[in-house]
């Protein structure tokens, strides 16, 4: 499975704007072409920075939609007063304890490794990380996206509410120190989110 990200770094006082957009005019729109298995929005409102990740049954449903989506990231970047950013990833990891729920927030984390431990980060999340994650109060889900050419991973990590995001934040950060020195790789950067939108099919991958 494979997903696609945009990234815009919105005008505060539009991503109401967006989200809605996102919800009413891009969501339908996408989930109905083929292959398209979820889509999802982050927000920092602070920031401005909103994440739209769409999520494909492979390389080939994901590159054949590359036209169709296009004037729909546009429009909603307009929305949002932003400039879109595309990245496209492979899932490496998907897990769901349960479905999230309006207030549901999440804590994305980019690292960088030597591409030739991709393979071993992956089973480090998988065997360590993940199932320490899922003893967490308000765990509901987490992901990992890969980028093998480029030696970066993207894990993202779901909580039901802000407050169970925040409680998690020390234990957390132990957790991606150990496994960072672990693997030889570098934190990048940490940042957490608003859950805007989320409406996954994707099967479980673990």
């Amino acid at each position: 499975m494979y997903a696609r990200s945009t990234t815009v770094l919105a005008h505060r006082e539009c991503i109401d704007r967006g989200i809605a957009m996102m919800r009413d005019e891009v969501m339908p729109a996408v989930l109905d072409m083929t292959g398209c298995i979820g889509i999802s929005m982050l927000v920092d409102r602070e920031s401005g920075r909103c994440i739209a990740t769409t999520a494909w049954e492979s390389r080939d449903a994901m590159t054949a939609s590359a036209a169709a989506v296009r004037p729909l990231r546009d429009r909603a970047a307009d929305a949002l007063n932003g400039t879109a950013q595309v990245d496209e990833w492979e899932i490496g990891v998907l897990h769901r304890a349960h479905t999230s729920a309006p207030g549901a927030c999440t804590r994305v984390t980019w690292v960088r490794m030597n591409p030739e431990v991709m393979d071993r980060g992956l089973e480090v999340y998988r065997t360590t990380l993940l199932p320490a994650l899922g003893e967490m109060d308000g765990f509901c889900s987490a992901s990992l996206l890969m980028d093998r050419d480029e030696g970066l991973t993207v894990s993202s990590v779901a909580f039901d509410s802000a407050q169970a995001m925040s409680a998690s934040r020390d234990m957390a950060m132990r957790l991606r120190s150990d496994a960072a020195e672990n693997l030889g790789a570098e934190i990048l950067e940490v940042r957490e989110f608003e859950l805007a939108l989320a409406h996954l099919r994707v099967p479980e991958l673990v």
